[in-house]
């Protein structure tokens, strides 16, 4: 509520289904389901707007930042960073909100278009991605190209 009442939470610490071990983001998707970085357990869980769970994303790595594209046809980015400074193994997801990966880039590092512990992304537009990285303390930019 914009008054800022407690309205409900759910989860425990854990590994079953429902629970958490480091959540480290949250989106949104139009229907109202809410897809939670569960960079503990190495997945992305996914609940109605009331916190049933619905299922899992086990095959995006550790994700450590997911955000949802708006517009009619949704998809996920997700944010995977494989060691704790995330300079050894880093990725950047696209995933259909089925959980199908459709693309897939990046890779862990300083130089322009690769990535130091993702922490942040923000796709208000399906082509255009902020990044915010941690370990290389910066933002960037990225500007995709649509699949010919």
């Amino acid at each position: 509520e914009p008054t800022g009442k407690y309205i409900k939470s759910w989860g425990s610490r854990g590994t079953e289904p429902g629970q958490f071990n480091i959540v480290h983001g949250i989106a949104i998707d139009l229907q109202g389901n809410v897809y939670v970085a569960d960079e503990g357990n190495r997945r992305v869980q996914v609940f109605d707007g009331n916190g049933v769970f619905k299922t899992q994303w086990l095959n995006v790595g550790t994700p450590t930042a997911i955000c949802i594209t708006p517009g009619p046809r949704q998809y996920a980015y997700v944010a995977h960073t494989g060691d704790p400074d995330g300079m050894e193994d880093a990725a950047i997801h696209k995933v259909d909100l089925d959980g199908r990966i459709v693309g897939r880039f990046g890779r862990a590092g300083k130089q322009l278009k690769e990535f130091g512990l993702v922490n942040a992304i923000d796709c208000r537009n399906e082509n255009e991605l902020l990044i915010g990285e941690l370990s290389n303390w910066r933002v960037q930019k990225l500007t995709l190209r649509p699949a010919k």
